[in-house]
């Protein structure tokens, strides 16, 4: 079972939803980094349900963080952060019935029932908040040199917000101010309509998250199999939601000319390049260019829902309708973003240490 991503800076998971607690730890990191709980806890609360149309399954993500900081300072040492989990009700929870696109069955063939199905167990989202308190920790090391990381909603159901604009820095300052992450606040509240109506009905909705780095250094990543690309894609598929993923202009340069989906180049005054459009999303030969590294992900809806559903049960073995209880966010568009920077800032982490050192992000 691999739950560690990273060579340098590295991050590995544990804990269930409805265990004693969820963590994470965080080896690699510089001495002398600052770890701010102040700013820990305001990426925790970007992630916890915040009323309107999301579970009511409120933790309070009262965080400890048991080793590999002193004074405020990571020691260099692994650093390990617990989460508690108290606000469960595991009754709510059988063994046997699968639901439908949820990992319950794929969990039973791979650990012959002898998984914690309570809350989705090790496969919750709840083992997010342990992903997004230690990237928490990254994400500020990014900023204080001046690499700048935000996520938005870009659609959801039949709701668009507008993409990221020619000013990425001045759109991720903008986000950074909002609990519902997007660029248009009344394609916002559109979008809560679009939830609250789905949840109404029993059902769930999916969408599409935007997300920009803004200050990456250019000649970051390595060509072939270790490429920026395939760092930034293998963290994202390990968010259960996200089934697909596709750079700067995408799938849309398909359709394009060669003429059209090119970067062209200039020189500029202080003798940097730099690329005059970004249908590449900020990456050629698997380093980055300079330019913001753009990316969209597919999320799909949430698989929990209320309608009656055709199932099964492998522990009886055999066909079941089933009819889901308990707590469940009838959309997660916009609790994946700050999880999504969050995991993020870790692969950028660990790809700058290995291009420039440990001690780069000090």
């Amino acid at each position: 079972m691999k739950n560690s991503i990273g060579n340098s800076v590295i991050l590995t998971i544990f804990g269930e939803s409805h265990g004693p607690f969820v963590g994470a730890v965080l080896d690699g990191l510089a001495p002398g980094l600052v770890v701010d709980e102040g700013f820990i806890a305001e990426c925790l609360k970007k992630r916890r349900p915040s009323g309107r149309g999301e579970s009511a399954r409120v933790e309070k993500d009262d965080f400890r963080i048991v080793s590999g900081v002193k004074d405020g300072l990571a020691t260099g040492t692994p650093l390990a952060v617990l989460i508690p989990n108290e606000n469960v009700r595991s009754t709510d929870y059988q063994f046997g019935p699968a639901r439908p696109s949820h990992a319950d069955l794929t969990a039973q063939m791979k650990y012959h029932g002898f998984q914690d199905p309570r809350g989705g167990g090790h496969f919750s989202g709840r083992v997010t908040a342990a992903i997004v308190a230690a990237g928490a920790i990254c994400l500020d090391a990014l900023r204080r040199k001046g690499i700048l990381i935000g996520s938005h909603i870009l659609s959801c159901g039949p709701v668009n917000d507008r993409p990221f604009g020619p000013d990425v820095a001045g759109d991720l300052s903008s986000l950074s101010q909002r609990l519902f992450p997007v660029l248009d606040a009344q394609a916002g509240e559109r979008m809560q309509d679009h939830i609250l109506s789905c949840a109404s009905e029993g059902d769930s909705a999916g969408g599409v998250i935007q997300t920009a780095v803004c200050g990456m250094p250019q000649g970051v990543g390595e060509p072939w199999f270790d490429s920026l690309e395939g760092d930034i894609s293998r963290a994202m598929f390990a968010l259960g939601g996200v089934k697909g993923i596709e750079f700067g202009s995408g799938f849309a340069l398909c359709a394009m000319k060669g003429s059209e989906a090119n970067d062209p180049l200039r020189y500029t005054e202080d003798g940097s390049i730099v690329s005059l459009s970004n249908h590449n999303g900020g990456i050629n030969g698997g380093i980055s260019n300079g330019s913001p590294i753009v990316f969209s992900l597919a999320v799909k809806p949430t698989p929990s829902i209320f309608k009656p559903q055709q199932s099964v049960d492998f522990i009886k073995e055999e066909n079941i309708d089933l009819s889901l209880k308990g707590r469940h966010d009838p959309a997660i568009v916009r609790r994946i973003c700050p999880v999504v920077d969050a995991l993020l800032s870790i692969v950028l982490c660990d790809c700058l240490a290995q291009r420039f050192g440990t001690d780069y992000l000090k």
